[in-house]
């Protein structure tokens, strides 16, 4: 088997910010902010400063987590899946191994600055849908030059982020995916800022937020799909920022959450910023409001009492209109906090969408609180209820889980719709079992060989009975930021995505990176300081339990060049795994794999898609499985459950800085002299067989 080179670094892309995107992704990904003082001001303890407490305390958190460790990897078939057996054939994912099953075979792909997609050798790629592609019938086919906000609003909007599939058969499936933010300095000629726009331009942008479902095809019996160009199509659908959404759920009324324009406070409109996501049980996708702060302007004219609260999600209270801001409220006066002061609180939530009812209105479920939201990924627990787990992108912000209250019925839909509306919202506490003297910053790992040691969900909210003493359900639920600071939640280095492996049982967790960080604030979760290449952490619930309310953690992964000693593969070689920088989405195939997506790389190569086995003999054997075009993300990952066909979004190509139409630094997909499309690609192998054998 070939092995990569990862001790040659490449050179610098270009100018970069603290987070290792450019400044270009920076202004319009979330409003520079990196460039902002750090949000989450609170007095939270960094849990190595409670280390010894901890110590403590842990024989019995840390015996009965571990001993779930021990009995779940050995009794997989016990394990609930990632969701029931329904949802698991709806959405191609899931599936159970054993031992050293699905070991992954392939020469990994070397880091690289070449604008293609880069897959291994015997592997293919093609775009399958990209930005403008027309989506609903009728709707005109793409023209750069020539944009219109009606026709954005019936095709594919621009930058493409979580993915996944719902099958219709073995040929046929749905495609939903996220439509995370717009760079209009790509979209259009001559772009000089929100202010100058014209408002055709701005209603353009809105209409390429949001998400697109789009029907496919497998190419004959290959693992490659493409667009369903024919026939009616009834099922495709374009949510956007105009879309009528509902809330639901304890806060849905709440006098937060009133408008001018909705009086009652159930009638949002649209969403914003949507990342990554999930599936439930019964077949719906769950959508996650990222940075929503960035879209609203005059967060100086909002009432006094408000402007806390304002400020702990990235609003500037003393600033009119921020710089680089798209001015939305140009066209809509909604996005005028002066005028509208409480628009930006019906943002930032889970959205739940139908993709078999193109009529059926999304829901804003309140439940599963407000903050910046990655995703939602939902399981079972030992007894039936659902359970969601939720990241909070942004510097020392918090791991959050949902519980449902009641219990998931298979083929009772009518019920199961209602589950995510009742039931109790936890955030995580995490502490390390090492000395704090061993925890000294440089990424040496501690005498017991491991970062590693026990947590706790604390409650915030159960319905309508709030756990934050000054805090009503409520106001828990609009301000579920200020409500996990109250409560001593742990900081953390950006967590990002969360899944749970469909064959362990263990919950993982993307943290992107922390430059912010301090040598006084590391602790054994987040153990180095100026933390720019980020770490992988895995969560063991007591008795592999998902409802459970005590874990054990550790770190399979501390990302960066392997020649560097204070990284981690899992205890491997590192002389032959892939260097890996800045992980933003985990994903897993049947196997138990865990397959990770970059954003950001800090090592001077493209960002990729990896895999990494996470137990048997091959454990921590990390390879790069793919690179994406110039500049741009990869989002998704998707991997089908027959494992024939990887699913990943390309997210903004050629998004460098001084980039423009006239002097393009991309011109993926189409090649030649053309655009720059953000795209949904998928890769397979050319002998049909199964990813990475």
């Amino acid at each position: 088997m070939a092995n990569p080179s990862p001790r040659r670094l490449l050179p610098l892309l270009g100018s970069s910010h603290k987070g290792g995107r450019t400044a270009l992704t920076c202004q319009f990904r979330c409003g520079n902010q990196c460039a902002h003082d750090v949000l989450n001001t609170s007095d939270n303890t960094y849990f190595g400063d409670v280390v010894a407490d901890a110590m403590s305390r842990r024989g019995v958190l840390r015996a009965g987590a571990l001993g779930a460790l021990v009995v779940g990897v050995g009794a997989t078939t016990a394990l609930p899946a990632a969701a029931d057996p329904d949802a698991e054939a709806r959405t191609f994912g899931g599936g159970h191994g054993h031992g050293d099953e699905g070991k992954i075979r392939f020469a990994a792909v070397p880091p690289n600055t070449d604008d293609k997609l880069t897959v291994p050798v015997g592997y293919a790629s093609a775009a399958v849908v990209r930005w403008g592609d027309p989506v609903l019938p009728g709707a005109p086919a793409f023209d750069f030059e020539h944009q219109t906000a009606a026709a954005q609003a019936a095709q594919f909007g621009y930058n493409c982020d979580y993915v996944t599939l719902f099958p219709m058969g073995e040929q046929r499936g749905l495609l939903w995916v996220n439509h995370e933010y717009t760079d209009e300095n790509l979209m259009f000629r001559g772009y000089t800022g929100g202010d100058t726009a014209t408002p055709e331009q701005i209603k353009i942008a809105m209409a390429a937020h949001g998400g697109s479902v789009v029907e496919i095809e497998r190419v004959g019996q290959s693992g490659q799909w493409k667009l369903v160009t024919r026939g009616r199509r009834r099922y495709n659908r374009r949510v956007t920022v105009h879309t009528p959404m509902r809330f639901t759920g304890p806060a849905a009324g709440s006098a937060l959450l009133r408008t001018a324009a909705d009086p009652a406070g159930v009638k949002p409109l649209g969403m914003l910023n949507n990342c990554a996501g999930g599936t439930t049980p019964w077949g719906t996708v769950l959508s996650g409001e990222e940075n929503f702060n960035q879209y609203f302007v005059n967060g100086n004219g909002v009432p006094e009492a408000q402007k806390p609260y304002l400020t702990r999600y990235g609003v500037s209270a003393t600033t009119g209109i921020p710089s680089g801001n798209r001015r939305f409220d140009r066209v809509e006066e909604r996005f005028d906090l002066a005028k509208h002061p409480n628009e930006i609180n019906r943002t930032g939530w889970i959205v739940e969408i139908d993709p078999f009812d193109p009529d059926s209105v999304p829901i804003k479920r309140t439940a599963l609180g407000r903050l910046a939201h990655e995703g939602a990924t939902t399981s079972l627990a030992e007894d039936g209820r659902v359970v969601a787990y939720m990241g909070d992108d942004s510097r020392f912000e918090y791991v959050y889980k949902f519980v449902s209250k009641n219990r998931y019925i298979r083929g009772f839909d009518r019920h199961n719709r209602s589950l995510l509306d009742e039931g109790t919202l936890y955030v995580a506490q995490f502490t390390g079992d090492s000395p704090a003297t061993e925890i000294d910053g440089t990424g040496k790992l501690p005498s017991d060989k491991l970062f590693d040691g026990s947590g706790t969900w604390i409650p915030l909210v159960s319905g309508n009975v709030s756990h934050v003493p000054g805090m009503t359900a409520q106001e828990v639920l609009v301000y579920t930021r200020t409500a996990a600071d109250k409560v001593g939640a742990t900081k953390m280095d950006r967590p990002e995505d969360v899944e749970r492996n469909p064959v362990t049982g263990g919950v993982y967790v993307a943290l992107t990176n922390n430059t912010n960080r301090t040598p006084a604030q590391v602790d054994e979760a987040n153990p180095r300081p100026a933390n720019k290449h980020g770490h992988i952490l895995e969560i063991t619930e007591r008795r592999n339990d998902a409802g459970a309310t005590t874990f054990a953690w550790s770190l399979p992964l501390v990302c960066g060049d392997p020649a560097d000693p204070s990284t981690y593969f899992g205890g491997f070689d590192k002389a032959k795994v892939s260097p890996i920088s800045c992980p933003d989405n985990v994903a897993f195939d049947a196997d138990g794999n865990l397959w990770i997506s970059t954003d950001g790389n800090q090592l001077g190569a493209h960002d990729g898609l990896f895999v990494m086995p996470v137990r048997g003999s091959e454990k921590g054997y990390l390879r790069q499985f793919l690179s994406v075009p110039a500049f741009a993300e990869t989002c998704g990952p998707l991997i089908s459950s027959d494992q024939r066909s990887v699913f990943v979004a390309v997210q903004h190509p050629g998004e460098s800085t001084g980039a423009t139409p006239e002097a393009p630094t991309s011109h993926w997909p189409d090649g030649g002299t053309s655009q720059p499309r953000p795209s949904v690609a998928v890769v397979w192998h050319k002998q049909g067989k199964k990813i990475g054998s």
